[in-house]
């Protein structure tokens, strides 16, 4: 038996909502043919995008939604989205080099205004500094923000159909700007997030700006703590700066596909993912290091599985989901609970048909992938108290938290050989009563859902009575479970 200690009398803090989010990007089908059908497909839609995924978006509780990139954000220009449809034009995007696929600008400001209103979340753009100026995101924040009627930028707005202000609080101030975002210097960069940033909260003083913070698996922790450092030596940053994104991503060189996936493959990807905890206390402790808290906390916006073999091409980066993307997501989400102090949000990339996603779609089908199960299992988490764990056993990945005087504690079994019975021992309280315990995970660590089997697999429900803190988990499976407590 491996037991979990539940540390009733610590809490680390409130899980925010936006800590369960996802990513969208013009990158292969993620929008098109993604969420985005169009408004002739057969296919269930609303104004163009797909109706299940909508639908299934609010039911799990996905808050935040990033957009349009990415790298692609770096060459995007937010003026070619805007207007009739007809008149927009295509052009060679970030992506094309590798798939050979324009971007058409079906799918601009409005329309992703639009997707989030439609699926209850926040709306998170990612503005280009690489290739534009800072005038032309000022015109942007001005576009999505001003009141009605009092600016051009808004009178444009309400010609192309919205009236009302769209309230954008989240900005991101460039993408990898340490690469492909303009291959910057930190010194650099630091400059030019003054020069937009300035700019932009000028039109809305209030907005949350995300800097460019690391990768951390291409050894970014000196990019990111320069740029730290440069931010010191001024005092605009401290009015600006919301957060330091950090990229994070579950990849080997050396992995293939989880279908052929052998332990070794399983452990060391699962050993990556574990390693997002080294490195959100890592570039915190920059933070507390520079007396920087106040700018310090993280915006973990790309994060998953990213294999590195099977069809790269068509569409670009797509790759199913199995029990092991379930598992890498059900630990990263317990290390985004049990930091929720030091996290402003995080989404995970891909959304629809990209690296670890929650759907895969085509034409009038769509699926949910063992991912989106674990985001929906684990909701119940949001804005609740996450309380302090303790696992004796390093196979076993846990967070707990308590709302309304119901415990939800979700479980990990990380091992690939065995099932785990695992005790949930409460210290300070007690549980009271029956027990609601879901499992995603049969033991079959190549379980994966399918156009023909949409439902092969899904969290299974029971009740346990009189619960007294035991539970078995399959190998890799993820389990929640949720209790009354005194």
């Amino acid at each position: 038996m491996k037991k979990v200690y539940l540390v009733f009398p610590e809490k680390i803090g409130t899980i925010s909502p936006r800590l369960y989010g996802a990513f969208i990007e013009h990158l292969g089908s993620v929008i098109y043919d993604g969420i985005y059908c169009g408004e002739d497909s057969g296919a269930e839609h609303i104004n163009g995008f797909r109706k299940d995924i909508i639908d299934a978006v609010k039911q799990a509780g996905i808050s935040v939604l990033r957009w349009p990139g990415g790298c692609f954000a770096e060459s995007y220009d937010w003026k070619d989205g805007i207007g009739p449809k007809k008149d927009r034009p295509v052009r060679v995007g970030w992506w094309t080099k590798f798939d050979g696929i324009y971007e058409t600008n079906q799918v601009g400001t409005d329309e992703f205004m639009n997707f989030t209103q439609l699926c209850g979340a926040e709306p998170y753009i990612a503005a280009n500094i690489t290739s534009t100026t800072p005038l032309n995101i000022r015109d942007w924040v001005d576009y999505c923000n001003s009141p009605a009627g009092t600016t051009t930028m808004a009178k444009l707005r309400e010609a192309n159909g919205h009236k009302e202000p769209y309230n954008v609080k989240l900005w991101g101030v460039g993408n990898e700007n340490f690469g492909g975002g303009g291959n910057m210097t930190p010194q650099y960069y630091a400059w030019e997030f003054r020069r937009f940033s300035e700019l932009m909260c000028n039109v809305t003083p209030d907005i949350e700006m995300i800097a460019c913070g690391c990768g951390a698996q291409r050894d970014d922790y000196i990019w990111h703590r320069e740029v730290l450092d440069n931010f010191a030596t001024t005092r605009s940053p401290r009015k600006t700066v919301a957060a330091m994104a950090l990229h994070y991503y579950t990849n080997s060189s050396d992995c293939l596909e989880p279908e052929n996936f052998d332990k070794n493959d399983w452990n060391k990807l699962i050993g990556i993912a574990a390693g997002m905890e080294e490195a959100i206390t890592r570039l915190w402790g920059m933070a507390l290091g520079n007396q920087q808290e106040h700018i310090g906390k993280l915006a973990i916006d790309e994060w998953g599985c990213w294999y590195n073999s099977g069809d790269m091409t068509a569409p670009l980066w797509q790759q199913q989901s199995y029990q092991l993307d379930a598992a890498v997501a059900g630990l990263t989400l317990n290390i985004f609970n049990n930091h929720c102090d030091k996290i402003l949000l995080a989404t995970i990339a891909q959304m629809v048909n990209g690296l670890q996603s929650l759907f895969i779609a085509h034409g009038d089908q769509c699926f949910r992938t063992p991912t989106y199960h674990v985001f929906e299992m684990y909701k119940a988490h949001q804005n609740a108290q996450c309380i302090r764990t303790l696992a004796e056993d390093s196979d076993i990945s846990v967070s707990a938290s308590i709302k309304d005087n119901t415990l939800t504690a979700t479980v990990v079994n990380l091992s690939c050989e065995s099932g785990a019975v695992v005790r949930l021992d409460p210290l300070g309280g007690r549980f009271t009563g029956d027990a609601t315990i879901r499992i995603l995970g049969n033991g079959d660590l190549n379980a994966h859902n399918s156009f023909e089997t949409p439902d092969y697999l899904v969290p299974i429900d029971t009740v346990a009575e009189n619960f007294d803190g035991t539970l078995e988990i399959p190998r890799g499976a993820v389990a929640t479970v949720s209790v009354s407590v005194l």
